[in-house]
């Protein structure tokens, strides 16, 4: 049996697709995303607006996997973003304890959690200006939020899966997450972006993961710049 050929590495002259070109590109990458993930959704688990924050911010360089084994006890102990608030810090560094850099995530939950109390008579505020307020929270986490809790379409969530992947696709040269979603909201109609965002992660960690890509068995080979077939 012949031997399959190795792609090539994607070469600069690539990036001299037009802006159209790209667009199109995309919008046949979103309709593969979709026959592939087509209930791709948020991985982190959460009953609430609150929660959903918590989780999130406990996520920033940890798994959402293990996200979902600390927050049952933590959200048992403290239920609400009331008694949230009123927590001691040192218990709350004990419960996010194994996600990591666990210190500024109980200060950025602590913090949060009082000032949605004294600010926002207690509900989790449905804007980005409101929520960049709070400590710990950036727009990737606020697009996180406000697309999956709320429905509300504020822009793209850029983490390490899409910001990876959109730049393996040839879709930015950003690496700056609030350029990179710059660029990929110029491309993709507001209605695609919170899917768009869920199934890039799903396909990053399936698929085009970081160290070893699977890239034989990749769908968007044929559309992914970074592959010379």
């Amino acid at each position: 049996m012949m031997a399959t050929k190795k792609p090539k590495k994607f070469e600069s002259k690539s990036w001299r697709e037009s802006a159209a070109a790209r667009k199109q590109r995309l919008s046949v990458i979103l309709g593969e995303l979709t026959n592939l993930y087509p209930d791709a959704n948020c991985a982190l688990h959460f009953d609430n607006p609150w929660e959903l924050l918590v989780a999130t911010i406990l996520s920033a360089q940890c798994t959402d996997e293990r996200v979902n084994k600390e927050t049952p006890a933590l959200f048992s102990r403290y239920p609400t973003v009331e008694s949230m608030a009123k927590a001691p810090i040192e218990d709350l560094e004990q419960l996010v304890k194994r996600t990591g850099f666990y210190r500024n995530k109980a200060r950025a939950i602590s913090e949060s959690a009082k000032a949605i109390v004294d600010r926002y008579e207690s509900n989790l505020p449905k804007s980005m200006e409101d929520l960049l307020t709070l400590r710990g929270v950036a727009r990737k986490t606020a697009n996180v939020v406000l697309g999956t809790a709320y429905g509300i379409t504020s822009g793209i969530v850029v983490d390490t899966h899409i910001s990876r992947l959109s730049q393996r696709l040839g879709l930015t040269r950003q690496k700056d997450p609030e350029k990179i979603e710059q660029d990929l909201m110029k491309l993709l109609d507001s209605k695609h972006w919170v899917f768009f965002g869920h199934a890039l992660i799903w396909h990053g960690r399936k698929v085009c993961n970081a160290r070893k890509p699977k890239c034989p068995e990749c769908s968007l080979q044929k559309l992914c710049p970074s592959m010379t077939l």
